[in-house]
């Protein structure tokens, strides 16, 4: 179709090994740095989502309208990441392509992955930082330093197979958001092509790493300051077993695992298999032709 301002499967898949092949090219300090955006805005988003769905989140009947309204905000954070400039570990799982396709080694992904998710973890704690010491926990009677303490809460209290399990469904919905965005050709195109998948991700209530890496630490910090601690109505062994240590194991390790599988199975090895996997009897019909 002549004029068309989108991509087909086909071509986004080409598009994608070649944005992979530049990623892996970038120096590691610009990973680092891009990285440390890419944390920063997931953690903007997580935190502008939580205050404007906190009170919904507080009570049962409410619960899942508060995660709808979470999700149509926490998009913001991957439009910024694919628009703005960063590297964002979970959609760079896609560069698996590029190693599939033969055209990227898998020595400069993991160097990419190991500085890109180090950067994401910088920003994304330099912002639960900020927001515990701004005060803003303190918003609705205490109740959004309540509710974030309750959120991290429950995220360490997942089993290893249920976060691991919700970490694949995650970000096999991010990577289909970065692949909508790559094979949108402007701006408006690919902010909604971002918008719906990760509404829907969010909205389910699924896992991801670099999100975790704010929601998780902020509940730890936040956990210190009374108020907040007494407005989450957690028993003290639940308060207990919100620590470093728990967020490490019992999440942070499943999810980035689900979070690989999701977008680099899923998304990245499916559509490469389909669409760039070259078909050796039809190649070689077309040699002897």
């Amino acid at each position: 179709m002549e004029g068309k301002n989108y991509l087909t499967p086909g071509e986004i898949a080409e598009t994608t090994i070649q944005t992979g092949m530049k990623k892996v090219k970038l120096t590691w300090v610009h990973q680092l740095l891009l990285g440390i955006l890419a944390g920063a805005f997931i953690a903007f988003a997580a935190e502008g989502s939580n205050m404007a769905a906190f009170n919904l989140f507080a009570k049962p009947e409410t619960y899942g309208l508060g995660k709808v309204l979470a999700g149509a905000i926490f998009g913001t954070g991957l439009m910024l990441v694919v628009l703005a400039g960063g590297e964002l570990f979970t959609g760079n799982t896609l560069i698996v392509m590029g190693i599939l396709d033969g055209k990227v080694k898998l020595q400069d992904m993991l160097k990419n992955w190991f500085f890109v998710y180090l950067g994401n973890f910088i920003g994304s704690l330099l912002i639960a930082h900020m927001m515990v010491q701004s005060g803003l926990m303190n918003s609705g009677a205490n109740v959004l330093g309540g509710v974030t303490i309750k959120i991290a809460s429950y995220k360490v209290g997942l089993t290893f197979i249920q976060a691991f399990y919700l970490g694949i469904m995650c970000n096999w919905l991010v990577c289909l958001a970065v692949w909508l965005a790559y094979g949108a050709k402007d701006m408006v195109g690919k902010i909604f092509g971002i918008f719906f998948p990760i509404w829907l991700f969010i909205t389910s209530g699924f896992e991801h790493s670099i999100a975790n890496m704010y929601y998780i630490p902020a509940g730890i910090m936040a956990k210190s300051n009374p108020a907040w601690a007494e407005a989450s109505h957690l028993a003290g062994e639940k308060l207990s077993h919100l620590n470093w240590g728990t967020f490490i194991i019992n999440n942070l390790i499943p999810v980035t695992l689900g979070n690989i599988v999701g977008g680099s199975l899923f998304v990245g090895g499916v559509y490469w298999f389909v669409y760039m996997k070259k078909n050796e009897k039809k190649e070689a019909t077309k040699i002897v032709a």
